[in-house]
C-alpha cells in the first residue's frame, strides 16, 4: 500500500528549470531538450547575456536532470560568496 510516486514530464522539468534560471539569472531566452546524432540527448539553456549551459543524458529526462543540477551548482556556489 505504498503511495505511487508521480513521474514528472519532460515539460514540468523544462519550466522548472526555466523558472529556476529566471529567478537567478535573470533573462532566459530557452531552456531545451534535443536528440543529438552522436552525443545523444542534449538539454541546453540559453542566457540573454551568459553563455548558454549544456548537459547530456541517456534520455531526455536525463538530460533535464543533469543541466538542473548544473545550474543549481552554480547559483549554489555564487550563494557561497
Amino acid at each position: 500500500m505504498g503511495v505511487e510516486k508521480r513521474q514528472k514530464t519532460t515539460q514540468e522539468r523544462i519550466e522548472r528549470i526555466f523558472k529556476m534560471a529566471q529567478e537567478h539569472f535573470g533573462e532566459v531566452r530557452f531552456v531545451g531538450v534535443k536528440l543529438h546524432d552522436k552525443i545523444g540527448w542534449v538539454a541546453k539553456i540559453q542566457f540573454d547575456e551568459f553563455e548558454s549551459l549544456m548537459a547530456e543524458g541517456a534520455d531526455a529526462d536525463d538530460a533535464l536532470r543533469n543541466l538542473r543540477k548544473r545550474v543549481r551548482k552554480i547559483i549554489d556556489r555564487y550563494n557561497l560568496v
